[in-house]
Protein backbone atom coordinates (compact mmCIF):
# COMPACT_ATOMS: atom_id res chain seq x y z
CA UNK A 1 0.00 0.00 0.00
CA UNK A 2 0.66 3.45 -0.82
CA UNK A 3 1.45 6.51 1.37
CA UNK A 4 -1.23 8.18 0.07
CA UNK A 5 -3.60 5.50 0.07
CA UNK A 6 -2.91 4.37 2.91
CA UNK A 7 -3.53 8.66 4.35
CA UNK A 8 -6.92 8.16 2.57
CA UNK A 9 -7.73 5.06 4.51
CA UNK A 10 -7.15 6.48 7.49
CA UNK A 11 -8.95 10.25 6.46
CA UNK A 12 -11.79 7.94 5.59
CA UNK A 13 -11.34 5.99 9.04
CA UNK A 14 -11.64 9.39 10.71
CA UNK A 15 -14.41 10.46 8.68
CA UNK A 16 -16.12 7.76 9.41
CA UNK A 17 -15.70 8.02 13.09
CA UNK A 18 -16.64 11.60 14.06
CA UNK A 19 -19.67 11.74 16.11
CA UNK A 20 -23.07 13.20 14.12
CA UNK A 21 -23.21 17.19 15.09
CA UNK A 22 -26.22 17.65 17.11
CA UNK A 23 -28.48 20.44 17.44
CA UNK A 24 -29.79 21.65 20.80
CA UNK A 25 -33.83 22.00 21.59
CA UNK A 26 -34.16 25.25 21.54
CA UNK A 27 -34.61 26.50 25.53
CA UNK A 28 -38.11 26.11 27.16
CA UNK A 29 -40.57 28.64 28.68
CA UNK A 30 -40.29 28.25 32.46
CA UNK A 31 -42.56 28.30 35.47
CA UNK A 32 -41.22 29.04 38.97
CA UNK A 33 -44.39 29.12 41.58
CA UNK A 34 -43.62 32.42 43.87
CA UNK A 35 -46.95 32.10 46.09
CA UNK A 36 -49.51 29.52 46.49
CA UNK A 37 -53.28 30.43 46.81
CA UNK A 38 -54.41 32.16 50.29
CA UNK A 39 -58.22 32.50 50.57
CA UNK A 40 -59.28 35.58 51.68
CA UNK A 41 -59.32 36.74 55.33
CA UNK A 42 -60.05 39.63 57.32
CA UNK A 43 -57.42 42.14 57.73
CA UNK A 44 -57.18 41.83 61.34
CA UNK A 45 -57.81 38.35 61.92
CA UNK A 46 -53.55 38.58 59.81
CA UNK A 47 -51.48 38.35 62.91
CA UNK A 48 -47.72 39.49 60.82
CA UNK A 49 -46.70 42.77 59.61
CA UNK A 50 -43.92 43.61 57.99
CA UNK A 51 -43.62 46.50 59.72
CA UNK A 52 -40.80 48.46 57.67
CA UNK A 53 -43.07 48.80 55.19
CA UNK A 54 -45.48 52.25 55.62
CA UNK A 55 -48.16 52.42 53.06
CA UNK A 56 -49.67 55.86 51.99
CA UNK A 57 -52.94 55.66 52.66
CA UNK A 58 -56.11 57.49 54.00
CA UNK A 59 -58.23 54.32 55.00
CA UNK A 60 -56.72 51.17 56.82
CA UNK A 61 -53.35 50.71 58.50
CA UNK A 62 -50.25 51.90 57.30
CA UNK A 63 -48.35 49.14 58.18
CA UNK A 64 -49.50 46.39 56.18
CA UNK A 65 -50.29 42.92 57.00
CA UNK A 66 -48.86 40.13 55.44
CA UNK A 67 -51.07 37.41 53.56
CA UNK A 68 -48.23 35.36 52.35
CA UNK A 69 -44.78 35.22 51.63
CA UNK A 70 -41.84 33.19 49.86
CA UNK A 71 -38.74 33.33 48.24
CA UNK A 72 -37.51 31.70 45.15
CA UNK A 73 -33.92 29.62 44.95
CA UNK A 74 -31.46 30.93 42.98
CA UNK A 75 -32.30 31.99 39.45
CA UNK A 76 -30.56 33.67 36.62
CA UNK A 77 -32.58 36.02 33.11
CA UNK A 78 -29.88 34.98 30.52
CA UNK A 79 -31.79 36.59 28.08
CA UNK A 80 -35.45 35.76 29.07
CA UNK A 81 -38.33 37.82 29.67
CA UNK A 82 -39.75 37.67 32.92
CA UNK A 83 -43.32 38.00 33.51
CA UNK A 84 -45.91 37.35 36.50
CA UNK A 85 -48.99 34.61 36.10
CA UNK A 86 -51.74 32.84 37.90
CA UNK A 87 -50.93 28.93 37.10
CA UNK A 88 -47.76 27.46 35.99
CA UNK A 89 -48.78 27.39 31.78
CA UNK A 90 -49.30 31.12 32.69
CA UNK A 91 -52.64 30.94 30.42
CA UNK A 92 -54.24 32.18 34.17
CA UNK A 93 -54.12 35.80 35.23
CA UNK A 94 -53.61 36.50 39.23
CA UNK A 95 -55.57 38.42 42.08
CA UNK A 96 -53.62 40.37 45.35
CA UNK A 97 -55.73 42.07 47.54
CA UNK A 98 -53.52 45.03 48.74
CA UNK A 99 -50.55 44.34 46.88
CA UNK A 100 -47.48 42.43 45.90
CA UNK A 101 -43.77 43.19 47.01
CA UNK A 102 -41.27 42.35 45.10
CA UNK A 103 -37.84 42.14 46.61
CA UNK A 104 -34.52 40.99 44.23
CA UNK A 105 -31.93 39.55 46.29
CA UNK A 106 -28.39 39.14 45.48
CA UNK A 107 -26.19 35.95 45.62
CA UNK A 108 -25.32 37.43 49.27
CA UNK A 109 -29.21 37.89 50.02
CA UNK A 110 -29.29 41.61 49.80
CA UNK A 111 -32.12 43.39 48.56
CA UNK A 112 -30.57 44.55 45.26
CA UNK A 113 -34.66 46.06 43.93
CA UNK A 114 -37.99 46.20 44.92
CA UNK A 115 -41.44 47.35 43.08
CA UNK A 116 -45.29 47.04 44.31
CA UNK A 117 -47.87 45.35 42.07
CA UNK A 118 -51.17 45.99 43.21
CA UNK A 119 -53.90 47.99 44.13
CA UNK A 120 -51.48 50.31 46.15
CA UNK A 121 -50.72 54.31 46.37
CA UNK A 122 -47.19 55.01 47.29
CA UNK A 123 -45.16 52.43 49.09
CA UNK A 124 -42.12 53.19 51.23
CA UNK A 125 -39.68 51.31 53.20
CA UNK A 126 -38.00 53.51 55.02
CA UNK A 127 -37.43 57.06 53.09
CA UNK A 128 -37.47 54.85 49.84
CA UNK A 129 -40.47 55.09 47.26
CA UNK A 130 -41.15 51.92 45.83
CA UNK A 131 -41.51 51.84 42.26
CA UNK A 132 -45.16 50.21 40.97
CA UNK A 133 -45.32 48.33 38.65
CA UNK A 134 -48.62 47.96 36.50
CA UNK A 135 -51.33 49.12 36.95
CA UNK A 136 -53.06 49.98 40.34
CA UNK A 137 -55.87 47.03 40.59
CA UNK A 138 -56.46 43.73 42.06
CA UNK A 139 -56.61 41.59 38.83
CA UNK A 140 -54.25 41.01 36.61
CA UNK A 141 -53.90 39.14 33.28
CA UNK A 142 -51.38 36.07 32.42
CA UNK A 143 -48.18 38.00 31.04
CA UNK A 144 -49.48 41.40 31.74
CA UNK A 145 -47.39 42.47 34.71
CA UNK A 146 -43.95 42.39 32.92
CA UNK A 147 -41.22 42.35 35.82
CA UNK A 148 -37.98 41.61 33.16
CA UNK A 149 -36.63 45.17 34.19
CA UNK A 150 -36.29 44.56 37.76
CA UNK A 151 -33.87 41.43 37.35
CA UNK A 152 -30.51 41.51 36.89
CA UNK A 153 -29.77 39.99 33.48
CA UNK A 154 -26.73 37.83 33.96
CA UNK A 155 -25.78 37.63 37.68
CA UNK A 156 -27.61 35.39 39.95
CA UNK A 157 -30.49 36.16 42.22
CA UNK A 158 -33.73 35.29 44.36
CA UNK A 159 -37.24 36.77 44.28
CA UNK A 160 -39.04 37.34 47.08
CA UNK A 161 -42.92 38.05 46.98
CA UNK A 162 -44.86 39.05 49.98
CA UNK A 163 -48.56 39.64 49.37
CA UNK A 164 -49.52 42.32 51.78
CA UNK A 165 -52.68 43.93 52.75
CA UNK A 166 -53.51 47.24 54.59
CA UNK A 167 -57.52 47.51 54.66
CA UNK A 168 -60.61 45.23 54.27
CA UNK A 169 -59.44 41.75 53.88
CA UNK A 170 -56.01 40.12 52.44
CA UNK A 171 -55.85 37.55 49.40
CA UNK A 172 -53.66 35.80 46.93
CA UNK A 173 -54.37 33.81 43.98
CA UNK A 174 -51.48 31.27 42.84
CA UNK A 175 -48.63 33.27 41.31
CA UNK A 176 -45.90 31.90 39.20
CA UNK A 177 -42.90 33.55 37.70
CA UNK A 178 -42.65 32.95 33.86
CA UNK A 179 -39.35 32.82 32.17
CA UNK A 180 -39.42 32.89 28.88
CA UNK A 181 -36.13 32.08 27.02
CA UNK A 182 -34.74 34.85 23.95
CA UNK A 183 -37.88 37.25 24.24
CA UNK A 184 -35.00 39.44 26.31
CA UNK A 185 -35.49 43.32 27.47
CA UNK A 186 -36.63 45.80 24.84
CA UNK A 187 -34.74 47.98 23.04
CA UNK A 188 -35.22 50.76 25.36
CA UNK A 189 -34.14 49.48 28.27
CA UNK A 190 -30.70 52.08 28.98
CA UNK A 191 -30.32 50.95 32.83
CA UNK A 192 -26.93 50.62 33.32
CA UNK A 193 -25.41 52.92 30.83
Amino acid sequence: MTLTAAVSLLSACAARQAPPPTVAAPPQPRSVRLLSNTPERETARLEKRREDVEVDTREGERTPRIVATAETQPLRLDGAQARLCGDEACTQGFAVDNFLLLEVLDAKGKVSRRAAVGFTDSVFIGNEQVDNLGRRAFTFEPNEVDITSLLPESEPFRLRATALDFWGVGRVTELFLRLEPGAGRGEDDLRGQ
